[in-house]
């Protein structure tokens, strides 16, 4: 009866929503339309300021398919293309987000740095890959770390296990950040294992994204949760009203375990990403976990965004877990932890994987979700595999959003033209988000290969130079690589109708 009551309460907050976004929508169509006598010169008004708002969308700073999304749709409507263009871009709420975020963030930076400085170490001992590390550290912020221990997760069951483990030792803190969270087999025990911990004292605090979490979780989710002594901040709570700040979500995934042990990668806190449900058939993820210096950064990052809630105001260096005595975690290999965010226009997650890519002497072989890419990252997975690299992508045979999948044959046929190697994962849904090259280089993170997740949304993934962890994701891709089909050019588009319907909504791709 309650799980009736609840769905009711769920169903009707989202229809009211989706209604309030209708009338408003309508409410301006209305409006422009209903000039009377004063139509024809409304309609002159409204053309020229199309031309004009066009004129602007052409000179600003952003990706060109984001303009030319903008320029088709305002050419195609003229009438109130423009002026819907303004309404959506000239709130003010995302230029308080970006104030906010550089007020919080401000001095924050630097104590990245407390485990010390340790890029010259890798330069040292890996001179190859300076530019990278060199980037992440002295331009993105990002240092490189040693003393820390990696272990890479191939599925979210062996994931779930180690985090309810690391959780039990917690003496401090625990910090989850995620995009959804769905009570269930997953969330459940983690919750009652963090009202206990909040009980014993700890300080323990989930934050999770609004619109991530919107048909997933009650209303009052918060509010039960701070009854169990855990502290919640709820990301950017969605509102009715249009506005380009709905689509800046958070979409990382971070535990921290009392700053010494942290956890990322693409699985959110929900059944399916366990199999404990099946939605798409069997669900393929990863993850990793930092023992050491490593997790400080990824604790950092999380109490940045932390801090965005009103009336944070943390003491970072109180988190701090080494302040009495060094770190002495062992370590085979370098890691460097990194975050982006769509507020400061430095698209550090799009960066990572361009420079793996570029630098690939051999292979580079790809975990994801969605293959919806700009310019750019479809240059360099196109020159690279003309250049003789062993280029191969693993994406889902079975979709979760099917107006992706078929846009991203658009993209197949290029990338498949052009010596890349294309397989979809056979038993399922790959939600993986993993790169890996020439047995020397790592990433594993948040970030689809899609405009959302490279321009939009807060995300955050680890690099990892030498070390086992980097044979063990190579490992893991290899592995699915049996239980993948690979797709040729045949698949593609087996008629006009399946080549033409790809093209049109490759237009619109910056908006999926």
């Amino acid at each position: 009866m309650k799980s009736k009551q609840w769905v009711r309460v769920v169903f009707r907050r989202r229809v009211f929503v989706i209604s309030t976004l209708l009338v408003q929508i309508g409410f301006i169509i209305a409006l422009l339309a209903g000039t009377g006598i004063y139509f024809r010169y409304v309609n002159w008004a409204l053309n020229f300021l199309s031309i004009v708002v066009c004129v602007h969308v052409l000179n600003k700073r952003e990706k060109s398919a984001y303009k030319l999304t903008w320029i088709f749709l305002i050419m195609l409507f003229p009438f109130f293309g423009g002026i819907m263009y303004i309404i959506f871009y000239s709130q003010s709420n995302p230029r308080k987000l970006r104030r906010l975020i550089e007020e919080k963030s401000r001095g924050s930076r630097e104590l990245l740095c407390l485990p010390g400085d340790h890029l010259a170490n890798l330069i040292e001992a890996y001179p190859e890959f300076r530019p990278q590390a060199h980037y992440l550290q002295e331009y993105a912020g990002f240092p490189v770390y040693i003393h820390t221990r990696t272990e890479y997760f191939d599925s979210g069951e062996s994931f779930f296990q180690r985090v309810l483990a690391q959780m039990e030792k917690a003496e401090r803190y625990i910090f989850l950040e995620f995009f959804i969270l769905r009570e269930g087999v997953m969330l459940n025990p983690i919750i009652s294992l963090l009202e206990r911990k909040a009980r014993e004292g700890l300080d323990v605090r989930v934050m999770y994204d609004d619109l991530g979490c919107f048909m997933s979780l009650p209303q009052d989710y918060r509010q039960q949760l701070e009854k169990k002594g855990i502290k919640c901040f709820v990301f950017n709570p969605f509102k009715p009203i249009l506005s380009s700040q709905q689509n800046n979500r958070d979409h990382r995934k971070i535990i921290s375990i009392d700053g010494k042990v942290a956890f990322t990668g693409s699985l959110n806190l929900a059944d399916e990403y366990i199999n404990a449900v099946e939605r798409f058939g069997h669900w393929k993820d990863a993850a990793i976990m930092l023992e050491g210096e490593g997790a400080w950064s990824l604790t950092l990052i999380f109490l940045q965004m932390w801090n965005l809630r009103y009336g944070a105001n943390d003491d970072y260096v109180s988190f701090y877990p080494w302040k009495d005595s060094p770190c002495d975690f062992a370590a085979d290999g370098f890691v460097q932890p990194y975050a982006d965010s769509p507020i400061d226009q430095e698209n550090v997650g799009e960066h990572v994987y361009i420079q793996i890519i570029n630098n690939a002497k051999k292979y580079v072989y790809i975990n994801t979700p969605y293959l919806v890419i700009d310019d750019n990252l479809l240059s360099a997975l196109t020159l690279a595999a003309k250049s003789g690299v062993d280029v191969r992508i693993i994406t889902p045979h079975r979709w979760d959003k099917w107006i992706v999948a078929i846009t991203s044959r658009s993209y197949y046929r290029q990338l498949i033209s052009a010596g890349v190697k294309i397989y979809e994962y056979s038993s399922g849904f790959n939600h993986s988000k993993t790169f890996v090259s020439d047995d020397k280089i790592a990433t594993v993170g948040t970030t689809n290969l899609d405009f959302r997740s490279l321009y939009l949304h807060f995300e955050c993934g680890v690099l990892v130079y030498k070390g086992d962890t980097v044979r063990a994701v190579k490992e893991d891709f290899l592995r699915t690589i049996p239980i993948s089909q690979q797709v040729g050019l045949e698949d593609c588009a087996r008629n006009t109708f399946q080549r033409i319907i790809p093209d049109v909504l490759r237009i619109f791709a910056p908006l999926m």
